[in-house]
């Protein structure tokens, strides 16, 4: 091997920090989906603050992990960094699912305000568990699609409706629906098949699923607006040096600001999007909103009755 040769694969070597490593980031979305561009845009930013000595590979589409086991291949060291849908553990404790209650939270500002409630409880609940957040992020206010327009809660009843969590499924039985699971991947095989025939989802996911061909009406009612959050292995995190720590905490407070904006962008640019591409965009009516926000006090006061003195304690915060 030549002196040149030599001296080329030794500045090679020098210039991959000693420390380097690399951390697979499950997350459950497309790569059209704002939520894993942002993931990707955090992942950049650890890249550049560390000098390339901490490296984060987003693995999108559930592609490395299906989305009901991100959060347990992060807690068990599969990977030291995950993202999934907060309310999806509601089921674990209501604490998780009150930004996915129905009408509690129904703009940026309220539900930024609960995530401000929300967040010391969750913090603890995961710790529990070896986990803790880094950042969250809320998808847009959540709308109803159908085939043809819905006047009042009574037109819903007895449509197949798909349900991505615990308080859906109760929201779409109380109004007379029959709730089934479905993943947003699966969402266009569903409705082709028939396995349902409505849906409350962000525009973003109604746009990344091309509602257009299997639905024809939206009406953006503003039900309340869900979280992604991102989590760490506390362990991997703790073995991080300081100043990797620091970068990790950044990026991720830049990631949940960035991730808002983007959040709201995408509110307005999909809703467009829907009526550019066929569907029927109509306001809801009074009617239908008194009825749904009907339905939602109901499960509140229900969940305030059984809840936890902690969940009972973030609604006491938000409320008043």
């Amino acid at each position: 091997m030549s002196l040149t040769v030599r001296l080329a694969a030794l500045a090679a070597c020098l210039a991959v920090p000693a420390t380097a490593q690399t951390w697979d980031m499950p997350t459950p979305y497309g790569d059209g989906i704002f939520h894993t561009q942002n993931a990707r845009a955090f992942a950049a930013d650890v890249k550049e603050a560390t000098g390339g000595a901490l490296e984060l590979t987003v693995h999108s589409a559930g592609s490395l992990f299906p989305h009901e086991e991100i959060k347990g291949a992060v807690r068990s060291m599969q990977v030291p960094i995950g993202e999934f849908f907060l309310s999806r553990l509601s089921n674990e404790d209501p604490a998780y699912g009150l930004d996915s209650q129905p009408f509690l939270a129904t703009s940026y500002e309220q539900a930024e305000a609960l995530w401000q409630a929300q967040k010391p409880v969750i913090t603890d609940l995961l710790a529990e568990q070896g986990l803790m957040p880094l950042y969250a992020v809320p998808w847009p206010p959540q709308g109803l699609y159908t085939n043809g327009e819905i006047a009042t809660v009574a037109d819903l009843n007895g449509l197949r409706f798909r349900a991505y969590n615990a308080q859906l499924e109760e929201f779409a039985g109380a109004a007379g629906a029959s709730p089934v699971q479905v993943e947003a991947p699966d969402i266009p095989q569903a409705f082709s098949t028939g396995q349902v025939e409505a849906m409350i989802t962000s525009p973003s996911t109604g746009v990344n699923s091309k509602a257009w061909d299997f639905l024809t009406h939206y009406t953006p009612i503003n039900a309340w607006l869900p979280k992604n959050i991102v989590v760490v292995n506390q362990r991997m995190f703790d073995r991080l040096p300081q100043d990797q720590q620091q970068a990790l905490l950044d990026a991720a407070a830049a990631a949940e600001t960035r991730g808002r904006e983007m959040s709201m962008r995408e509110a307005e640019e999909m809703t467009q999007a829907l009526a550019d591409n066929g569907i029927t965009v109509y306001e809801p009516s009074d009617e239908l909103l008194s009825g749904l926000q009907q339905i939602g006090d109901q499960m509140l006061s229900e969940l305030r009755a059984n809840a936890g003195q902690e969940t009972v304690a973030i609604l006491d915060s938000f409320q008043n």
